[in-house]
């Protein structure tokens, strides 16, 4: 019997990598494509393109190609959401009834699809060989300073996840100047960098009870990019949580602009 993913896919270049991975492990691959995904539909062996207001039209395509399994991958940014909750079709109003938190929409969807037998994985069976497990060698290290605001961030940033509301938070001077929320990291660090001036770091924590069934946090080129338009000075995420995407490239534009990229144990 053929197996069949479906490929829930957001935006940027995680769902064409996901997909890859997953027909080298021998799935059949239907990607439903809800954003721009470069490369996905070379990738795919099935290219749906989708609509966060018609989510009629995505179950029918579940029922159409009968997958046993289903992933998140991707983007999925919160405002479009917000922006288009009023214009969906029954099955999406349902999908969101019980609110259009990460909590909420994630219960919704998981039941959704086991009423229809398919069973949502783990996003890391797909994306494992990115998870960074230590800082990159040959770097730039971390001041004092940086360490003491890095140490002075963390508790806020773990506490934010807790609750749900976002994963980073900009620090300067022991003053936490930015947290994040429907935003997203870099849309954090440009205000926490403009708030704090040169000299700032960027905290990323996860919670302990994250569901990597719909979202692995990630930092790449641009997140790099937004600190050194801000002037940041080092970025810390927890061991082994967190992806790396575009790694040699993150490592130049960190080296070019004296960015410590550093592992935090989150215990």
């Amino acid at each position: 019997m053929e197996h069949v993913l479906a490929l829930m896919a957001g935006a940027g270049a995680l769902p064409a990598r996901a997909a890859r991975e997953a027909r080298r492990q021998g799935w059949r691959v239907v990607a439903f494509a809800f954003a721009d995904a470069p490369e996905l539909a070379d990738v795919a062996d099935t290219y749906l393109p989708s609509r966060v207001t018609d989510i009629q039209a995505v179950l029918a395509g579940l029922v159409a190609e009968r997958p046993r399994a289903a992933v998140f991958v991707g983007k999925f940014a919160k405002q479009t959401f917000l922006d288009h909750h009023d214009a969906a079709d029954a099955a999406g109003r349902d999908l969101a009834r019980q609110g259009l938190s990460d909590g909420a929409l994630a219960s919704m969807a998981v039941a959704t699809l086991q009423a229809m037998e398919i069973e949502v994985l783990d996003q890391r069976e797909f994306l494992r060989s990115w998870v960074l497990a230590g800082a990159p060698a040959g770097g730039v290290e971390a001041s004092e300073s940086a360490w003491a605001d890095i140490r002075a961030a963390l508790p806020a940033a773990r506490r934010l996840a807790e609750l749900g509301v976002g994963q980073t938070v900009v620090c300067a001077r022991g003053v936490v100047v930015a947290v994040e929320a429907a935003e997203g990291t870099d849309e954090t660090i440009r205000r926490g960098t403009r708030l704090a001036g040169p000299g700032a770091v960027v905290v990323k924590a996860v919670a302990s009870g994250h569901d990597y069934r719909f979202d692995v946090p990630a930092v790449g080129a641009e997140t790099v990019s937004a600190m050194a338009a801000g002037g940041a000075v080092a970025l810390a995420v927890p061991r082994g949580k967190v992806l790396l995407l575009d790694a040699e490239e993150v490592a130049r534009r960190a080296a070019a602009a004296g960015i410590a990229l550093v592992t935090v144990d989150e215990e």
